[in-house]
């Protein structure tokens, strides 16, 4: 997270630029104004990286563990993605056409790294950069100017940004959360002793109990089951759900009814593809934690020194 002082001069800066350039600023403006544009973006971006990770196939989750050619295709992905999740044209010279104005969409992985064609000059450029690691992205505008860039020494004599002039760049959303790749930011032993499991139930369930009160993403869900049928190991009736009951956890999904009961227990409220587990524990109505009534009884989130036993059964899946 950046700095508030930092912010501040950030958006001062990306003011200045939208003034200095209308159709900087028309192609700014429609962006930010899209329905949900911030989250939907994140999540464009994670699946993209989740795509490329492939982790039910493959069992990777960690962006090293790619090849050179995979890594370069994530920009055409990133690319494509976004063009269907926001419904932009086709531009006539560039990649998009965005509020009636042509513009390129570059992403890079490493902040700075985007590579501009010699093409690109004069245009808007759609600058994406993304990190797994640190879990953060942004995104902003710029317009491609030469003497705002370096001279292209690669075979197809790309340019990039020089690092002086990335002040040029309109932000969309700078340093923004990315949803976190869960199997990657875990502690070590813990990832082990899930990914170690025999069976993709096995592996499932270790996962569930050792990430407790994080979001967990449908991809994680894939990448440790590695089985087509992957939601059917979450459910009960066999799942992990029925399976670590008997231990007082509840699974918590993105239906209507799980999200009130995360928001009662005050853990993370799950969004749409996530799950939430949490251990709970029968309390009485004096008891100070948030708490959430199921089948007639009060439940709150179970403390580390509070022995295990079983919890009650979450509703049916009601939106």
């Amino acid at each position: 997270m950046l700095p508030i002082d930092v912010t501040a001069a950030i958006n001062i800066q990306t003011q200045a630029l939208l003034l200095d350039d209308p159709e900087l600023g028309a192609v700014w403006n429609h962006l930010r104004d899209l329905d949900s544009a911030q989250r939907r973006f994140a999540r464009t971006l994670r699946d993209t990286i989740d795509q490329l990770l492939n982790g039910e196939d493959t069992g990777r989750y960690d962006w090293n563990s790619l090849y050179k050619t995979e890594k370069t295709h994530a920009g055409t992905l990133v690319e494509i993605r976004l063009q269907r999740e926001f419904g932009f044209g086709d531009g006539v010279d560039m990649d998009y056409r965005i509020a009636g104005i042509d513009v390129d969409c570059k992403y890079s992985q490493q902040f700075g790294g985007w590579m501009i064609p010699p093409e690109a000059r004069g245009h808007l450029c759609l600058l994406v950069w993304a990190n797994d690691e640190q879990s953060r992205w942004s995104a902003g505008v710029f317009r491609v100017r030469d003497e705002w860039l370096n001279n292209g020494n690669n075979r197809d004599l790309k340019l990039t940004v020089k690092a002086q002039h990335r002040d040029k760049i309109a932000w969309l959303w700078r340093d923004a959360e990315l949803p976190e790749n869960v199997l990657l930011h875990m502690n070590p032993d813990d990832r082990t002793a899930v990914l170690d499991q025999r069976s993709g139930q096995a592996r499932l369930n270790e996962l569930f109990r050792r990430v407790q009160d994080r979001p967990i993403g449908r991809n994680v869900i894939r990448t440790v089951a590695q089985q087509k049928d992957y939601m059917k190991r979450v459910r009960g009736n066999g799942g992990s759900r029925s399976a670590l009951r008997e231990e007082g956890f509840l699974i918590m999904g993105d239906y209507e009814s799980h999200r009130r009961i995360a928001a009662g227990l005050g853990v993370p409220v799950p969004l749409d593809g996530e799950f939430v587990s949490t251990r709970v524990t029968e309390v009485g109505p004096e008891d100070p934690r948030n708490s959430v009534m199921l089948e007639g009884r009060l439940w709150a989130p179970a403390r580390s020194d509070e022995v295990p036993a079983p919890g009650p059964s979450l509703p049916s899946h009601t939106r």
